[in-house]
């Protein structure tokens, strides 16, 4: 959603990212580091039940992050920020893929926010429900949550999981996602359900999988993303041990 801003900061800073910690949001840091656009930070931190906290509500009705305030542009949504700043940031196409690329490319980039991270997200929720549960209801809340993630989110991830392995196999070198010599969409919107899948389910994830992960965090643009956007969960050193 692209809504006119209401607020000043995006008119006399330019382009604005409203980064919340441990989030999706690094992504877009990351692309501005690629994209050498200069932008300002402004940083929120989740409250004590891991929520957005309520002042991102003053820049988006839904009050979630990533949020972009550029000018008069307001807009939300990781895929749709990504496609905003590639239209308009990107006037040399450096980050378009090729012709041989374009479906990979595409479906990747949907894919991440839609069938990959919507199992991850699942899973998640049944991992936290049980424990905000009535206290005499905890024990069956609990035992059902992890019936529905044995079920249903886990079988989904790791099918996941396991074909995106299967996809980077088809390459010879740890290459860009899509396969192309350039960064996509594609690259910008997976890398963030992949570090997730590699800190919470790391028995899923295949070696190909983990080593392009390893190469984007070893980018000097990805080191400048999370020096702007602070300490981050997900940050290789977490999970260096699993390579």
């Amino acid at each position: 959603m692209a809504t006119p801003s209401t607020s000043s900061p995006a008119a006399e800073n330019g382009l604005v990212v409203h980064h919340l910690n441990n989030s999706r949001s690094l992504r877009v840091l990351w692309l501005l580091e690629e994209l050498q656009v200069p932008y300002t930070v402004k940083h929120y931190q989740r409250d004590d039940n891991q929520q957005a906290p309520k002042e991102l509500k003053e820049i988006h009705p839904l009050g979630k992050s990533p949020i972009v305030t550029d000018g008069d542009v307001t807009i939300a949504e990781t895929g749709a920020i990504i496609e905003y700043l590639l239209h308009k940031y990107d006037p040399d196409r450096k980050f378009q893929p090729s012709e041989a690329c374009w479906a990979d490319n595409a479906y990747y980039t949907h894919f991440s926010e839609g069938s990959f991270m919507g199992n991850s997200t699942f899973s998640l929720v049944m991992t936290l429900a049980p424990s905000r549960a009535p206290r005499l209801f905890r024990p069956f809340a609990k035992r059902f949550a992890s019936s529905l993630k044995s079920a249903v989110s886990e079988p989904a991830l790791q099918k996941s999981l396991e074909m995106i392995e299967t996809h980077l196999q088809r390459f010879s070198d740890v290459s860009n996602f899509a396969g192309g010599t350039n960064y996509t969409s594609a690259d910008f919107m997976m890398i963030f359900p992949l570090e997730v899948s590699i800190k919470r389910r790391p028995q899923f994830v295949g070696k190909k999988t983990q080593a392009w992960v390893r190469k984007v965090q070893s980018l000097p643009s990805y080191k400048r993303a999370i020096e702007r956007g602070g300490p981050y969960l997900y940050a290789m050193s977490d999970f260096s041990s699993k390579k």
